[in-house]
């Protein structure tokens, strides 16, 4: 079975965190992984990090990364410091998650985020920049022994990969075995025709999954196809993790980011909640 995972933003109102104390959160609530904030990791001190690597192994919870660059990070900028800064930024990412032990990391990493095609310009040059940085960046992913994984999110978020069509051209360009594929099925509800063809399109490219409910809410408290979703990687021999990434609570940099407007959570314990859902996770895994 996929391990099952949830990201710390989940509980939280910044994107800087103290990520040691959501270590064994998880593991209590029946998680085997803890998605967080790479950018935050990679900028600790040395006895920081490895007070975090010490107690992921204490609790046996696998830690996998994701990340929006910022601007001032943007790969596929047209200022070419700018882009040489998102280079490096990469690199030490890379660095960052072999040191720990770990695997993998995704997110939007092939331009910025939240990003958006200033007017009058195309968006191929923009992807052709960001493919050529992308080319650097992999070398030394390459040689860190690790992964990194292109979320696929939608139009509102970005522009440069929407679909998982889009995604297979992207790395194919890049070119690299280590550099592969995020689908969100939060993002693929919005772009995607059909959740199945936009797994099966993936194919062997895909390496790490989002889960969420169209209406940010943790699996099973919305409309999302997850009986597709989940016999869909069955039938093309997923192995990798799924980490769930609810969002409930408005207010601070996460609410402001991910847009969330209104209170999600009601009467709900957010605790509460994670456990359920990691149960009706791995359920639907169990059953296909």
């Amino acid at each position: 079975m996929n391990k099952v995972g949830i990201y710390y933003a989940y509980w939280t109102h910044d994107w800087d965190a103290d990520f040691v104390p959501f270590v064994g959160k998880v593991k209590s609530l029946g998680f085997d992984v803890l998605e967080v904030n790479s950018g935050t990791v990679t900028n600790l001190p040395a006895a920081a990090r490895d007070r975090l690597r010490s107690e992921a192994a204490r609790h046996g919870v696998e830690l996998t990364y994701c990340i929006g660059l910022s601007p001032e990070f943007d790969v596929a900028s047209p200022d070419a410091q700018v882009r040489r800064r998102g280079i490096e930024f990469l690199k030490r990412q890379a660095a960052m998650v072999a040191d720990l032990g770990s695997r993998e990391l995704g997110g939007i990493i092939y331009g910025s985020w939240p990003g958006r095609l200033p007017p009058g310009q195309d968006k191929r040059v923009w992807l052709d920049r960001s493919v050529e940085s992308m080319k650097e960046v992999a070398r030394t992913v390459e040689d860190c022994g690790v992964f990194f994984n292109m979320e696929v999110v939608n139009r509102f978020e970005q522009f440069l990969i929407n679909t998982a069509a889009e995604a297979v051209e992207y790395v194919s360009r890049v070119g690299s075995s280590h550099c592969r594929i995020l689908l969100d099925s939060f993002h693929m509800n919005i772009e995607e025709d059909s959740f199945a063809a936009a797994i099966r399109t993936a194919g062997p490219w895909l390496d790490h999954v989002h889960l969420g409910e169209t209406n940010r809410r943790a699996p099973g408290r919305g409309k999302m196809a997850w009986d597709e979703i989940f016999t869909t990687l069955a039938e093309t021999g997923y192995q990798g993790h799924v980490v769930m990434e609810p969002f409930l609570m408005p207010g601070g940099q996460v609410g402001r980011d991910i847009a969330v407007y209104r209170d999600l959570k009601g009467e709900l314990d957010l605790d509460g909640e994670a456990r359920r859902a990691c149960a009706f996770v791995k359920e639907k895994l169990g059953a296909v």
